[in-house]
């Protein structure tokens, strides 16, 4: 599930069961204008609430795909941006995986760092995505929208 636009400041989004790559979304904002690009790359740690992780799992209403673009849309409102770009793996993850790759590219380096920022907190904070959590105790723990 993606949709890549060449005109579009938009230029990736994704919500996908298959491994993420760094590379595909910095190429994704890559543009003549842009002197500064700001990336994320949020990872599965090894431990949580002072309990150690041993997986997760991530789902996703199937409306994300929507609610993200709905982010990134707001996002390109408020910042003078070039290009975006958000992927976000769904299913069963390992430690050290990507969960999460987010880019913007701006006309300078302080835009692009805080249209980044603004991008991973909010999709963070309003897209429909739940992580679950198994601890090494046998223990597990649901967490809203990712």
């Amino acid at each position: 599930m993606s949709e890549v636009s060449g005109q579009d400041v938009i230029r990736l989004v994704g919500v996908r069961e298959t491994p993420l790559s760094v590379d595909e979304v910095f190429g994704a904002v890559g543009d003549r204008g842009a002197g500064g690009v700001a990336l994320f790359v949020g990872t599965v740690r090894d431990s949580d609430h002072a309990k150690e992780v041993r997986r997760l799992s991530y789902s996703a209403h199937p409306t994300v795909e929507r609610e993200l673009r709905a982010v990134m849309e707001k996002v390109a409102a408020d910042f003078p941006v070039k290009a975006l770009a958000a992927v976000h793996r769904v299913g069963d993850l390992e430690i050290g995986d990507l969960a999460v790759v987010v880019a913007a590219s701006c006309p300078h380096r302080a835009e692009a760092f805080a249209a980044c920022r603004r991008l991973i907190d909010d999709l963070k904070a309003q897209v429909p995505i739940w992580k679950h959590q198994l601890f090494a105790d046998g223990t597990d723990e649901w967490v809203g929208a990712c």
